[in-house]
């Protein structure tokens, strides 16, 4: 029986990975979902920035509505770090567990 993402994908759509796997479909989704995972990151990290700016600048001009958005945009940076960390373990779990060595 072969799993669906031991199906080659060169034939069809003349995929770049080759190699032992040959161009499977999970190679292409360990590739979109690493890539995913980068750019959430990148966007967290700006995130963080910017809210940590806007709570120093909040506090320093004495502006407690200012100083509570800030607050709430770290808030918000943290809950998305949290749910991106956590979908990349769950992956990783889920991949493991169906013996996808290579996913992510």
């Amino acid at each position: 029986m072969k799993y669906l993402s031991e199906v080659k994908i060169n034939d069809y759509f003349k995929s770049p990975f080759t190699g032992e796997a040959g161009g499977q479909i999970g190679n292409l989704v360990s590739v979109v979902l690493g890539i995913a995972f980068v750019v959430a990151g990148i966007i967290l990290l700006v995130s963080f920035i910017i809210a940590g700016i806007s709570l120093i600048s909040g506090a320093g001009q004495n502006n407690p509505e200012k100083l509570e958005k800030g607050k709430q945009a770290v808030t918000s940076a943290l809950i998305g770090f949290i749910v991106v960390f956590v979908a990349y373990w769950i992956v990783k779990l889920i991949g493991n567990i169906l013996g996808f060595s290579n996913l992510v």
